[in-house]
């Protein structure tokens, strides 16, 4: 009877420890989650308060700054909810001043601006923070958009300006680059890289042919590389000019004719 009891008490101490280790590997399982949400959240955040901190160097519209807002709002509302204490606190503090910015832009949506005024940072590093902005924009847009928060409207005129603006700086960073490579008379390069920017224009004009920027463009691409023909044919070493000299001098060293 005694030898019985033990062995339950053993029995039920096993069943008690299992269950106090899966209970406590449950805890541990749900904290890794936890944390592995908040970090994908704060990674959320910070990509998309680095391409706002990068927005004013292009023409965007309301539209897409609003996009962005709402999605740093919807991160920082999940992430109070695996949060407590101060830290909780903190993201609650940030939720009301990105809530109160959604209200101001929704309120005071002005017209889109236009991009034809747009123009290439001179800035080889700004030109590449711009570039990777831009693709991450497009990435955001895409994204939001799957998830049924930008309607197919807003979607498809926000990614067909994204897309204009990505030519843009694609034909002028060509034509620019075009120039420098002519300037050091590299003039094969050159011509390749506007020949290039041409063949870009061209496949573009073909979609949207009353595009004022894609007929200015390539006027301008082919006077550039007008510029770089007539550039190579004056460096090129002139051809020996040849003379009434030489058949002089040919007659001259001729064998004599026996008469």
């Amino acid at each position: 009877m005694t030898f019985t009891l033990v062995l339950l008490l053993i029995g039920a101490l096993l069943l008690l420890i299992i269950g106090i280790s899966l209970i406590q590997q449950q805890k541990e399982r749900a904290e890794a989650e936890r944390r592995t949400e908040i970090a994908r959240q704060r990674a959320i955040i910070d990509e998309t308060e680095s391409v706002l901190s990068n927005t004013g160097m292009v023409p965007c519209s309301s539209h897409i700054i609003l996009v962005l807002y709402k999605r740093i709002q919807d991160a920082l509302e999940i992430s109070i909810q695996h949060t407590s204490g101060q830290v909780q606190g903190e993201y609650q503090r940030r939720l009301a001043d990105v809530q109160t910015q959604v209200s101001a832009i929704t309120a005071n949506a002005g017209a889109v601006p236009p991009i034809e005024n747009f123009r290439l940072p001179d800035n080889d590093k700004q030109v590449l923070a711009l570039v990777k902005t831009l693709k991450m924009l497009k990435a955001i847009l895409r994204a939001e958009h799957n998830k049924g928060k930008v309607s197919p409207n807003i979607f498809a005129e926000e990614e067909k300006r994204i897309d204009s603006l990505q030519l843009r700086i694609n034909v002028d960073s060509m034509l620019s680059r075009a120039r420098s490579a002519a300037t050091m008379k590299q003039y094969g390069s050159s011509k390749q890289m506007v020949t290039k920017a041409l063949a870009t224009l061209h496949a573009i004009k073909a979609l949207t042919p009353n595009d004022p920027f894609i007929a200015r463009k390539v006027d301008e691409a082919k006077q550039l590389l007008d510029e770089i023909m007539g550039a190579q044919k004056s460096s090129e070493p002139n051809a020996p000019k040849q003379n009434n000299e030489e058949d002089d001098l040919d007659m001259l060293f001729q064998p004599k004719k026996k008469w």
